[in-house]
């Protein structure tokens, strides 16, 4: 299993997304800085707590040029309660396949039940990995201002570098 490194091309995924229709990555994300989160399942409550901190930091994030994009192997019922429960207006992908996604991104598996553990990315407008937090456990995972900041930063440097 590989993991991405910063720099890398995020890899493409389709999954069903909360509301119909698929979650294309990394092409829903283009041409913006993106976010894409992947949780363990609407049952975990720092993945719970996790969603709600980037729900109300939408604004903000929307504000900075930050797209945002969740996943878990949920499925639609369970993860479209999820959404209506926490507030969640970015795009939330359901149903993902545990060993798929994590071949293609290198997320760690829980193995009974089967899902993926929290990982995080942050992509560039491109679609490069930027920084990518991988959690083999409960814990450790992205939070709203963190990203905020270190996209702040890269703008900032990018302009100084022009």
């Amino acid at each position: 299993m590989r993991r991405l490194q910063n720099g890398q091309q995020f890899p493409p995924l389709e999954i069903g997304r909360v509301g119909g229709g698929t979650v294309s990555l990394p092409a829903d994300l283009a041409g913006s800085f993106g976010v894409v989160l992947i949780y363990r399942g609407s049952r975990c409550p720092y993945c719970n707590a996790q969603l709600s901190a980037f729900a109300h930091a939408e604004d903000r994030l929307k504000e900075a040029g930050i797209g945002v994009v969740a996943l878990s192997v949920d499925d639609e019922e369970t993860s479209k309660r999820l959404v209506q429960k926490r507030h969640i207006d970015f795009a939330v992908g359901h149903g993902a396949d545990a060993d798929a996604v994590a071949e293609a991104v290198g997320a760690y598996v829980n193995d009974e039940p089967r899902y993926l553990q929290s990982t995080g990315f942050v992509l560039d407008p491109q679609g490069a990995v930027v920084t990518a937090v991988y959690s083999s456990g409960a814990i450790g995972r992205l939070l709203p201002d963190d990203v905020l900041g270190l996209v702040k930063y890269l703008k900032e440097h990018a302009q100084a570098s022009a």
